[in-house]
C-alpha cells in the first residue's frame, strides 16, 4: 500500500530543510535531495500502480486516503491517483528536478529562491492526488503567490507588470473555479440532501442538463485560464517572458497542465451533458488559439517571447483532444501535456542558459551558438524538433494521437477544425527552423561569443533527463498510453452514460 501523503510531507520536509541550511551549498544541496527524493517516489507510486492493476485490483482511484479537514463544511483530506494524474506527477517530478539544476548559480536570495520552488511542487502534488472538490481548490491556489514572488523577485524585463498581470488573472480563474464548485455543492446539497465535494461519488451523480449547462462554464473558463484558453492567454507571454528560468519552466511544463487536468478531470468529468453542448465552443477557441498562437509566434524576435506564444499554440492542442470527446482525442490530450510540459521546460531552460551567457534573447543579436556552445546549441534544437512534431519525439506520438482522435468525430465543423489543426503544423515549423537557424546556426553574431562557457555540471543533468524522457515517449509511448488507457475509458464512459440518460 503506498502512501500518497508522502508527496505532501516530502516537500514540506524539504521546504524546512532549505530554510534551515545557512549557506549556498547546503540549500541547493537540500532542495535537490528533496527533488530526487520526489521523482524516486513518483517511479516507486508507478511501480506500485501498475502492480495492484495487475493483480486486477480494477478500482478507479488507488491508495486513497480520506480524513475529515473541516466538518462544518464537509470539507476531506481525500486524495488518490488512477494513471493520468500519476503521469502528471511524474511529470512534475522530473521538471521540478530539472528546474532547480538549470537554478544551481542563483546568487541572490538563494534560500527564498528554492523553497518558492519547492512550494509550487507542493501545490501541484496536492493537486493531482486530490480527490475533494475543495482540497483540489486549496492546492491550486498554494501555486499562485509563489509564481507572482518568482516573477517579480528574480524575474527580469517588466517584471512587475507581468507578474501583477499574471496573478490577476490566475486568481480570476481561482474565482471562476470556486463559484463553479460551490454550485456543484449546493446544487447537490438541495436536491439529493447529500453534502459532498467529493469527485467519485459527483461523477455518478446525474444533474439536469440546465444545471450543468450553467455550472459548466465557470469551472471550464476558470481552469481554462491556467492552460491559456483563448482569448484569456494573455498572461501567459508575458509571464514566461520575465520570469526566471526555473519558474518559466514550471509555469508552461506544469502550472498550465493544472489547468487542463483541471478542465478533464473536473469539468468535463462531472458534467459530461454540459461538455458535448459546449464541445464545439471548446474546439473553435481550441483551433483559433492554436493558428493565433503560430502566427503570434512567428512574428516574435525575443527567444523566450516565442516559446510563450508558442506554448498557447500547443495548449490549443490540450483543449481540442478534450473538446473533441473521443477516447483517442482525450488519451492525446493527456499525452500532449506530458510531451509539451517536458518540451517546454527543455526549451526555455535551453533559452535560459543562452541568455545567461550572451545576455540577450533577441534573435538578431545571436548566431553562431552551436559553435561556441555546442551542447546548448544542441538542446536548443532538439526542444525545437519535439515542437515541430519530428517523429522519434514526444511530440510527433501526442499530436498525431489527438488529430486520429479528433478526426473520428465526423461532423464537417470538427473535420475542418482538425485540418485547420493540423496545417498549423507548417507554421511550427517555419518559425522553429528560422529560429535555430538565426540564433544557433550561422556565422557568429559577436566576437564576445568566442569565450562564451558552455553548460555545467548541472545543466547537463537537467537537459539529458529532460531529452531522454522526450525520446523514451516518442520511440516507446505504449507506456504511458496503457497507464492512461483504462482512465480516459473510464471518462468516456460516464459522457456516454450521461449522454444516453439526456
Amino acid at each position: 500500500m503506498f502512501n500518497l501523503t508522502l508527496f505532501i510531507v516530502i516537500p514540506i520536509l524539504t521546504a524546512i530543510a532549505v530554510m534551515v541550511c545557512r549557506n549556498g551549498t547546503q540549500i541547493r544541496l537540500a532542495a535537490f535531495t528533496g527533488s530526487v527524493v520526489q521523482l524516486l517516489l513518483s517511479f516507486l507510486l508507478l511501480y506500485y500502480y501498475t502492480s495492484e492493476r495487475a493483480t486486477g485490483n480494477m478500482a478507479q482511484f488507488l491508495f486513497t486516503q480520506r480524513a475529515i479537514w473541516y466538518e462544518a463544511l464537509h470539507i476531506e483530506y481525500h486524495v488518490g491517483v488512477d494513471g493520468i494524474s500519476i503521469a502528471m506527477m511524474m511529470l512534475t517530478a522530473i521538471v521540478v528536478m530539472a528546474g532547480i539544476l538549470m537554478s544551481w548559480k542563483i546568487q541572490t536570495l538563494t534560500k527564498e529562491f528554492f523553497f518558492l520552488v519547492i512550494l509550487l511542487s507542493l501545490g501541484a502534488y496536492g493537486f493531482f492526488i486530490s480527490l475533494d472538490l475543495f482540497t483540489m481548490f486549496f492546492f491550486l491556489e498554494l501555486a499562485v503567490i509563489p509564481k507572482y514572488l518568482l516573477i517579480i523577485l528574480w524575474g527580469s524585463g517588466r517584471k512587475e507588470y507581468s507578474a501583477m498581470k499574471l496573478a490577476l488573472m490566475l486568481m480570476a480563474g481561482s474565482a471562476l473555479i470556486l463559484v463553479g464548485i460551490l454550485a456543484v455543492y449546493f446544487h447537490i446539497g438541495q436536491e439529493r440532501w447529500v453534502h459532498t465535494r467529493d469527485l467519485a461519488q459527483i461523477a455518478v451523480m446525474q444533474f439536469p442538463p440546465d444545471v450543468q449547462k450553467f455550472i459548466f462554464p465557470f469551472l471550464f473558463v476558470g481552469f481554462g485560464i491556467f492552460t491559456a484558453l483563448f482569448p484569456f492567454y494573455t498572461w501567459a507571454p508575458d509571464g514566461h517572458s520575465s520570469a526566471p528560468t526555473a519558474a518559466s519552466m514550471f509555469l508552461a511544463g506544469i502550472s498550465m497542465k493544472l489547468g487542463g487536468y483541471g478542465c478533464l478531470r473536473v469539468a468535463v468529468y462531472l458534467l459530461p451533458q454540459a461538455a458535448s453542448y459546449y464541445s464545439w465552443i471548446i474546439v473553435l477557441l481550441a483551433v483559433i488559439a492554436i493558428i493565433y498562437g503560430s502566427f503570434a509566434t512567428l512574428m516574435q524576435k525575443d527567444l523566450k517571447y516565442m516559446n510563450a506564444y508558442s506554448s498557447v499554440s500547443h495548449c490549443g492542442f490540450v483543449l481540442l483532444g478534450i473538446g473533441m470527446l473521443t477516447r483517442t482525442a482525450i488519451m492525446g490530450a493527456v499525452m500532449q501535456m506530458v510531451s509539451h510540459g517536458l518540451m517546454t521546460a527543455l526549451f526555455f531552460g535551453a533559452i535560459g542558459m543562452i541568455y545567461e551567457r550572451t545576455h540577450t534573447r533577441q534573435i538578431e543579436e545571436l548566431g553562431g551558438l552551436l559553435k561556441v556552445i555546442p551542447f546548448i546549441g544542441v538542446v536548443y534544437v532538439i526542444a525545437g524538433l519535439c515542437s515541430l512534431g519530428l517523429p522519434g519525439m514526444s511530440g510527433f506520438v501526442s499530436e498525431m494521437t489527438i488529430f486520429t482522435g479528433s478526426w473520428q468525430c465526423t461532423g464537417m465543423f470538427n473535420r475542418v477544425a482538425t485540418i485547420l489543426a493540423c496545417a498549423s503544423i507548417v507554421v511550427t515549423a517555419v518559425y522553429i527552423l528560422r529560429a535555430a537557424g538565426r540564433a544557433v546556426m550561422g556565422p557568429i553574431g559577436n566576437e564576445k561569443y568566442l569565450q562564451l562557457p558552455d553548460a555545467s555540471w548541472s545543466e547537463k543533468l537537467a537537459s539529458v533527463m529532460l531529452i531522454g524522457t522526450i525520446v523514451c515517449i516518442g520511440m516507446a509511448p505504449f507506456w504511458l498510453t496503457k497507464l492512461i488507457d483504462a482512465d480516459t475509458q473510464t471518462i468516456m464512459e460516464n459522457i456516454l452514460r450521461n449522454l444516453r440518460l439526456s
